[in-house]
């Protein structure tokens, strides 16, 4: 059960629980002599009752105040699924629909696309541990792996609020990789799911740590890259051979390398929210591996529970007194 108290000192009180041992709170009267009257077993009984129902309602106000909880657990649990980093572009551009465009009303941005079918993807997903990263400026911590889904839902609900200005994808992925880190060992797929629309320069110090911890991490990589109307594709090269650079085709550069890397990786040229949708079957479908993984419970405060048992006990003890017989 894994019981534990918030004030320990509070528990010495418990040696009060004892006093009705020594008066059970029936009202006497004198006779000259009882002797004669025979052993009324169910008397016994019920005084015997009265005395442990008095016992039980001071052990529950004492542990209500000592502040009862079942501490912190772990429960191992085994289903179909995968651990998965959401990486979230939250640039500007993100804001707007796929023609460019400040959304209007006749058609949604590109990050509350993102958002309500990422929600949909999360629901489907029932035994998976997913994870919450954002970048822009800089790396923006969402929701850490849990198999909490409300939560998980709720971080990704908040990643269409209103977008900082500028990519910096090496951090976000930096980010994104960290979270795998000090994990146990376990089964199933461990996934970085990102979502963009644009891309950016992987400065040299960043690549050697994405490269190093990628492979060491087994991770899975996906891309679902939002395209603008007339942006660059991924797969696009320039007719101009000098704009055949990391500088002025970001998104062609970040393509190969991620496929440089060595790990599984897989693209999504996504140029509206039915392509994004489809591209987010697939990886539903493509990662259900059978998953082991340990389930954290948070503490769980037991002190209202005591504090109705003891009114429940009192309330006993009330109806008793109430009903006693008087001369």
């Amino acid at each position: 059960m894994n019981l534990t108290v918030d004030y320990p000192w509070v528990l010495f009180a418990l040696v009060l629980s004892f006093l009705p041992l020594f008066n059970n709170g029936v009202s006497h009267s004198r006779y000259p002599s009882i002797d004669i009257i025979p052993a009324d077993t169910f008397s016994i009984f019920f005084s015997a009752l009265i005395k442990v129902i008095a016992m039980a309602a001071i052990t529950c106000l004492v542990l209500a105040l000592a502040g009862l909880n079942r501490g912190k657990q772990s429960q191992e649990r085994i289903g179909y699924g995968a651990h998965i980093v959401l990486l979230l572009d939250r640039s500007k551009s993100m804001d707007y629909t796929y023609a460019g465009k400040a959304p209007d009303g006749s058609e949604e941005s590109k990050a509350s696309a993102a958002k309500r079918l990422l929600i949909d993807f999360i629901n489907k997903r029932q035994h998976d541990r997913i994870g919450v990263a954002g970048y822009s400026t800089s790396p923006l911590f969402f929701m850490p792996l849990t198999e909490n889904k409300q939560a998980a839902l709720a971080a990704v609900s908040a990643t269409d609020l209103p977008a900082l200005a500028y990519t910096n994808i090496s951090k976000g992925l930096t980010m994104g990789l960290s979270f795998f880190q000090q994990q146990s060992s376990q089964t199933g797929s461990r996934i970085i799911l990102m979502v963009s629309d644009g891309a950016a320069v992987v400065d040299p110090e960043s690549e050697a740590t994405i490269r190093r911890w990628a492979k060491q991490l087994n991770i899975r990589l996906y891309w679902i890259f939002m395209r603008s109307e007339n942006s660059p594709g991924l797969y696009e090269k320039p007719e101009d051979p000098r704009d055949d650079n990391a500088g002025a085709m970001p998104e062609r550069y970040l393509h190969l390398f991620f496929t440089s890397l060595g790990i599984p990786y897989k693209a999504y040229q996504a140029e509206n929210p039915d392509a994004v949708q489809q591209a987010i079957n697939d990886i539903n479908k493509l990662e259900n591996m059978p998953l082991h993984y340990v389930e954290k419970i948070p503490k769980q405060d037991l002190s209202t529970q005591c504090y109705l048992l003891a009114t429940f006990f009192i309330s006993l003890l009330l109806a008793f007194k109430l009903a006693e017989a008087r001369p």
